[in-house]
């Protein structure tokens, strides 16, 4: 089991290795959270638009473990653009979860779903009012971490202007073929850590001959090696899968890409498409 851990800017150590919850079942969530702890996860991440927060949380309480050793991420829906929805939606979450603290929340997106990429409206004041929810939350000791989702370098800098806690972390779409290196170095330079989502891109990457070609070469399965790159990047990889097996096989990542191949990876062509995704082309799905 993959057990390292990265240290945020406020001095928190958070899992480099996390278990994304994305469109697993609320009802189901709760045994598939207990099996992934006892397999040795201990960063679980949710989100208020994947309507699974309460069986996230039940499976935080009967994992056996105590709380002090989990990490438990939600976000804030991305159409909670003022204040007081903001600091509703956190309230919420916890009473859900039935837990005392999240050890981190993030803004989901920098804009509502329905606007995203059908608006130039970034929301400016709408995520300044959202990160000022969340900035309270933290200093109420609700909430361990603050960060982002989805901004881009001038949705952060907007933000910064105004803020008083700049974000521990930008969780945003990044997999082999779609990297955007300007954006993780920013975020990087400025002790902003990147936290990588859909790192098997949707499950395209595995209809990408080449890449299975390499991972041969290193004797693991596609998803591990997609897995490690984000990792050897320098970035937190959220996988998500509620099966137990592949929980196993997305851990077993103690390998090293050579600085060659992942020149080769950074630079992977474009994948034109993610299938039932594409509705989402900015960030390949409500992640």
């Amino acid at each position: 089991m993959y057990n390292e851990y990265v240290t945020l800017s406020n001095g928190v150590k958070i899992p480099q290795l996390g278990l994304g919850t994305w469109l697993i079942d609320d009802d189901k969530c709760s045994e598939v959270v207990k099996k992934a702890v006892e397999i040795g996860y201990r960063h679980i991440d949710t989100a208020q638009v994947y309507k699974n927060e309460r069986g996230v949380g039940e499976g935080i309480r009967i994992s056996g473990i105590p709380r002090e050793e989990l990490f438990v991420v939600s976000k804030v829906a991305a159409e909670h653009k003022t204040y007081e929805e903001a600091m509703a939606g956190i309230n919420e979450t916890l009473e859900k979860m039935r837990l005392d603290y999240l050890d981190m929340m993030i803004i989901h997106s920098p804009q509502p779903w329905e606007k995203v990429n059908q608006s130039e409206d970034r929301y400016v004041e709408g995520n300044r009012a959202a990160w000022k929810a969340l900035e309270d939350a933290y200093k109420a000791g609700k909430l361990k971490a603050i960060g982002v989702s989805n901004f881009q370098i001038g949705d952060i800098e907007s933000l910064l202007e105004t803020a008083e806690i700049k974000p521990m972390v930008n969780q945003i779409l990044l997999h082999i073929s779609n990297t955007p290196l300007e954006l993780v170095e920013y975020c990087q330079k400025h002790n902003i850590v990147v936290e990588a989502y859909s790192p098997i891109g949707h499950g395209e990457i595995l209809n990408q001959p080449e890449i299975k070609v390499m991972a041969e070469k290193y004797g693991v399965s596609v998803p591990q090696l997609c897995i490690r790159y984000t990792l050897q990047l320098g970035t937190i990889s959220l996988p998500k899968t509620g099966n137990p097996e592949h929980m196993k096989i997305n851990a077993d990542v103690d390998f090293e890409i050579s600085e060659e191949d992942m020149e080769l990876l950074k630079n992977f062509k474009m994948i034109e498409s993610y299938g039932e995704s594409e509705r989402f082309p900015v960030y390949g799905g409500k992640l």
